[in-house]
């Protein structure tokens, strides 16, 4: 229990604000820090707090004069410059590749959620094989930092893969970093560790597989809904700052739910609600066809219509179909 308290604890900046320990712990139960309190209004921390709206307000203030809210009001040409230094990541598939607009978006989360077989996890050790890559070649030059929440990672994957691009699959593990998560909190303060390894290795591609095992099975029941979406909510814009920070690519699996009311289409959403909705740049949903066959549906991106690409799954990693390949000659 204690190391659970040091893990709310770190780096949440609360302490500044001046409350009692017994407000701090109620407002890192509900996923706070000092950014979140700076752009929260009176009436949200009132509740929270159970204190007087004038006294959320100073709270607020307070909290505002301690963080950097950014730089105020840009143009659209000071953007357009800032997105010249976002980069994309091959798939393996040039198929999947055209439906993203090109690979994998660095500076962004691209969610990947389907059911069990579909190919997230085999999604996931090509990317880690593929940042390495040469730009040239579709890849990063760099390596992969995965938080490995279930237990899914297949170092004999990362070899196959490797052999295949050919590349030296020893050298391959050696750029492949991998962190067993084994809760919620343990996951979230992975995140912060990448910092430290990104100022060592050129981390180009942080992998989160599965997103939110964790936090499904440590809230259970209505009753704990709000405080997991809370907690869900500051780790999905923990790992969007981390992407900006350090210009990587952010790719999560996600599980899905069936929805017993649906009657027409697919019975199957993505957990997490709108929070990961909302703060994943790209959804992908994967399904599973026949044999290697999968595909996949971009039902959610910025700038991008939706589609569908059909890929193969072998020993070899993530391929074209055989008409993907017809069409490429």
């Amino acid at each position: 229990m204690a190391t659970e308290v040091a893990v709310e604890c770190a780096d949440d900046g609360l302490q500044r604000l001046n409350l009692s320990e017994e407000k701090l712990e109620r407002l890192r139960s509900f996923g706070y820090t000092l950014e979140t309190v700076a752009i929260s209004t009176p009436a949200e921390l009132s509740t929270i707090l159970d204190i007087k709206d004038s006294e959320a307000a100073r709270l607020i203030s307070t909290a505002r004069s301690s963080v950097n809210l950014g730089e105020g009001f840009r143009t659209g040409v000071d953007l357009m410059e800032e997105r010249k230094a976002v980069q994309k990541l091959t798939t393996g598939s040039k198929s999947l590749d055209n439906l993203l607009g090109g690979g994998i978006e660095t500076q962004a989360i691209t969610e990947f959620f389907g059911e069990y077989g579909s190919g997230k996890s085999q999604l996931c050790f090509q990317l880690s094989v593929n940042v390495q890559l040469p730009e040239e070649e579709g890849g990063l030059s760099g390596t992969a930092a995965i938080i490995d929440t279930e237990g899914t990672f297949r170092p004999e994957r990362i070899v196959q893969m490797a052999e295949a691009k050919g590349l030296d699959p020893e050298e391959a593990l050696r750029k492949v970093f991998v962190a067993r998560s084994y809760n919620s909190s343990h996951q979230m303060l992975l995140v912060d560790q990448i910092y430290d390894l990104a100022a060592k290795e050129n981390v180009r591609l942080v992998v989160v597989d599965s997103l939110t095992s964790h936090f499904r099975a440590e809230y259970v029941g209505r009753g704990t809904l709000a405080e997991r979406q809370q907690k869900l909510n500051r780790h999905m814009h923990d790992l969007l700052k981390l992407a900006r920070r350090i210009n990587a690519a952010v790719v999560v699996t996600n599980q899905v739910m069936a929805k017993p009311d649906m009657f027409f289409g697919d019975p199957t959403k993505p957990i997490g609600g709108h929070v990961v909705g909302h703060t994943a740049t790209f959804r992908i949903y994967l399904r599973k066809s026949k044999g290697e066959l999968r595909i996949a549906r971009l039902i959610d991106s910025p700038y991008l219509p939706d589609g569908e690409a059909t890929f193969r799954v072998t020993e070899k990693g993530i391929e074209d179909t055989e008409s993907g390949k017809k069409r490429k000659k």
